[in-house]
């Protein structure tokens, strides 16, 4: 755990310029957990829609944004290597459908874009921030609950 802990010290501030505690992390892997589940809960409704009971990947409502910090996210991954650590966090609760292989291998990834972002728009919600506070960490979910 101290290992995660360092990566994911390492990726806020080469991503967003932020210094992080155990509290920000707790908060980010709280969130990430539920936007997540908000995500696979969407897929779960167009695989259903389209008849099927597997979440493709095609699937996930992933935005031009979201799919850009992906992008990101594994260029960055390069250098501190915080995938393996986000397969932990790549966990979801019991839904009416099965994800896919594809899909199931690719959630840490979208674990890494969501961090990448969450770490800038706390940088655009506040520019000077280095050591987010839990005011921070606030406004940024209203603003995911509100657009994702």
């Amino acid at each position: 755990m101290v290992m995660a802990v360092a990566r994911f010290k390492r990726f806020f501030r080469l991503a967003a310029e932020l210094d992080v505690d155990k509290n920000d992390l707790k908060r980010h892997n709280d969130f990430i957990g539920k936007q997540l589940y908000d995500l696979l809960l969407m897929a779960q409704g167009t695989a259903k829609a389209n008849a099927r009971d597997v979440i493709e990947w095609r699937d996930l409502p992933l935005t031009k944004g979201l799919q850009e910090t992906i992008h990101e996210f594994r260029a960055l991954d390069d250098e501190v290597e915080l995938k393996p650590v986000l397969e932990q966090l790549a966990t979801w609760p019991p839904l009416d459908a099965t994800l896919s292989e594809e899909t199931e291998s690719r959630l840490p990834e979208v674990v890494g874009g969501l961090s990448l972002a969450v770490g800038r728009t706390i940088k655009i919600v506040d520019p000077e921030v280095r050591n987010p506070g839990s005011e921070h960490w606030e406004r940024t979910f209203q603003i995911f609950d509100l657009l994702l």
